[in-house]
């Protein structure tokens, strides 16, 4: 889910910059509407990877991770809603910053409890797996041809995955 949400962008970035209302035949236009969405993205990855990181040495990872999924979720709900480049650059930021959260602790929680000689199997399972995401964001894409629903779809995805986790 994180994964599918983190390459989402690049996989509906034209659709979507015109749903916001950018003029797709103005190129300077779409590439400065992607360069402002991507690194709003990216600043809120790092700005989360301090801020979930430092939260998770003080109050456990297991609730890190339960708190950067519900806010990644919800921001890509959100996303699916934006009407204009500066609500869709503060989406993903937000959905930036919960996405930090998630893969750090995620990476982190399996490490910490598998044995030392498998953790190096254990993360690459889990980074192997998560790029299944990237898949089906694109299968997503072109099955509905809305880029709107694919946000939606990932913030059920990412609650379907948090009632998952807590259970």
């Amino acid at each position: 889910v994180d994964i599918y949400d983190l390459l989402l962008f690049t996989i509906v970035r034209e659709p979507s910059i015109g749903g916001v209302g950018v003029d797709l035949s103005d190129k300077a236009a779409v590439l400065a509407a992607s360069a402002k969405i991507i690194n709003w993205q990216m600043v809120g990855l790092l700005i989360g990877g301090i801020l979930w990181g430092t939260i998770g040495d003080k109050k456990g990872r297991l609730s890190v991770l339960f708190g950067s999924i519900a806010l990644y979720s919800i921001a890509n709900f959100v996303t699916g809603y934006v009407q204009t480049v500066d609500q869709y650059a503060w989406a993903r930021f937000v959905a930036g910053v919960g996405l930090a959260g998630e893969l750090g602790a995620g990476i982190t929680l399996v490490s910490e409890l598998l044995p030392k000689n498998k953790r190096g199997i254990g993360t690459s399972l889990v980074a192997g797996i998560g790029l299944f995401g990237a898949v089906f964001a694109y299968f997503t894409y072109n099955y509905t041809q809305d880029w709107r629903l694919c946000y939606k779809i990932g913030g059920g995805l990412g609650i379907f995955l948090l009632l998952l986790r807590i259970s």
